[in-house]
């Protein structure tokens, strides 16, 4: 069982800023993929960025490029989502999700089936 705490939500204004993080349970966290997705208002769960086990690759949804960070520190086993110029319609709950059961070799997936374990998600708002 992996347990996920996320932190950092809440709200800005468009164009500031905001620091997700996520904290996993687990001893293999070096090899467990994981990624941030979000929930807007009557929309599907949608990727947000996630990177390979090293945090040397990084991949984000064309929505958030050039403004949101991904990364990861191994030695916490946190992960990061660092969000710049934020737009109303980053407007979301947003999830930690961690696959430890490696359906995801090597991390980089951006498929939310890949991923076995969620945290309770935290909410974003931004405001024009």
């Amino acid at each position: 069982q992996v347990q996920l705490e996320e932190s950092g939500g809440g709200m800005a204004q468009a164009g500031g800023s905001l620091r997700l993080a996520c904290v996993a349970s687990t001893r293999a966290f070096r090899t467990t993929a994981m990624a941030w997705f979000r929930r807007a208002p009557g929309k599907e769960r949608e990727f947000v960025a996630t990177s390979n086990w090293s945090g040397l690759d990084d991949y984000y949804a064309d929505a958030v490029k050039g403004r949101f960070t991904f990364s990861r520190d191994n030695s916490k086993n946190t992960i990061y989502l660092q969000m710049d110029n934020l737009k109303p319609e980053d407007t979301a709950v947003y999830y930690c999700a961690a696959d430890p059961l490696n359906y995801c070799s090597g991390g980089g997936c951006r498929d939310s089936n890949e991923y076995n374990y969620w945290g309770q998600g935290t909410q974003v708002t931004v405001s024009s």
